[in-house]
């Protein structure tokens, strides 16, 4: 009989409706996302820790609408930490906001009880959150039969770029329809300076491959697979490696060694258990993420010419 309650010490984790289903076409219910956060804990803990959190909450799943929340609720519990920073909303202004953190298992699994099915936090962490851990090139293919295909090729294209710089990369699955390359830093880089640096790669593989690579935003104008600069920026989130997506199939944000990623691999082939199962014979693909230790100084110097 599987247990709906988690404790550590005098922290509690209760989920409540665990048959509740948010993937309709696939019967995948809260229950389901609960089994498989307590499971892959370890391996997504650390890339969620210390970092701001935003909820994004679908208590109706899938089909329903979701909504972004950054204040942490009230009657969140009072063991799960916040930390408070200023943001800038669109509408204008500024305010103060409580973010909650996912710094251990307990809050993890609170964040599913309160319908959050993918994990996403800030690029940076509470003690430096205007240096970045690292550059996203956030890649998005076409709507064509090819789509993924050519994305795979632009997302080696990105990796043989940052090579040329003695920069490594990883690569992950987007859990939707694209692809996730990332570059570790040390905390010294500012986001402009990111953003510099992923704007100037980006337009220099758009100006040689044309066609292929494209740096354009309007998806009406867009002629081949979108290399995305502008997702690196102060309280930008991301989608955690090993977050389950809001997909048919309740995919997952899967990393894979560069050789894996082939022209066989298809946008939604990992899922929970696939996740599980490379954790368990691979680890954590990404840990290296979260050791940074590349200065982008010198190849920013490098782009700029």
């Amino acid at each position: 009989m599987r247990e709906w309650e988690v404790r550590r010490g005098r922290r509690v984790v209760r989920l409540s409706s665990p048959d509740r289903v948010l993937f309709p076409d696939d019967g995948v219910t809260k229950g389901d996302l609960f089994e498989y956060y307590r499971e892959i804990a370890p391996a997504i803990v650390p890339h969620l820790r210390e970092r701001p959190f935003t909820m994004k909450r679908w208590r109706e799943g899938i089909v329903g609408p979701a909504f972004f929340q950054k204040q942490a609720p009230k009657g969140m519990p009072s063991w799960l930490k916040t930390r408070r920073f200023r943001t800038w909303p669109r509408e204008g202004g500024s305010r103060l906001v409580d973010f909650p953190l996912v710094d251990d298992e307990l809050a993890l699994l609170w964040m599913v009880q309160m319908h959050c099915i993918d994990m996403n936090a800030w690029y940076s962490r509470v003690d430096k959150p205007h240096r970045p851990d690292f550059v996203l090139f956030d890649l998005d293919p076409p709507d064509s039969q090819n789509g993924f295909a050519q994305a795979i090729r632009v997302a080696h294209l990105v990796r043989e770029a940052l090579d040329e710089l003695e920069l490594r990369s990883y690569v992950k699955t987007s859990g939707a329809d694209g692809i996730h390359v990332l570059v570790p830093i040390t905390r010294r880089a500012s986001f402009d300076q990111t953003y510099e640096f992923a704007e100037l790669l980006s337009r220099k593989l758009e100006a040689e491959h044309p066609g292929l690579v494209t740096t354009e935003w309007l998806k009406k104008k867009r002629q081949g697979v979108l290399v995305d600069h502008r997702q690196n920026g102060h309280g930008k989130t991301i989608a955690s490696v090993y977050s389950v997506r809001p997909k048919p199939g309740a995919p997952v944000s899967t990393p894979l060694r560069w050789e894996e990623l082939t022209e066989r691999v298809q946008p939604r082939d990992f899922g929970r258990r696939e996740a599980l199962e490379r954790v368990a014979k691979h680890g954590d693909l990404f840990e290296p993420v979260l050791r940074g230790g590349q200065a982008l100084g010198p190849a920013l110097r490098k782009l700029r010419g």
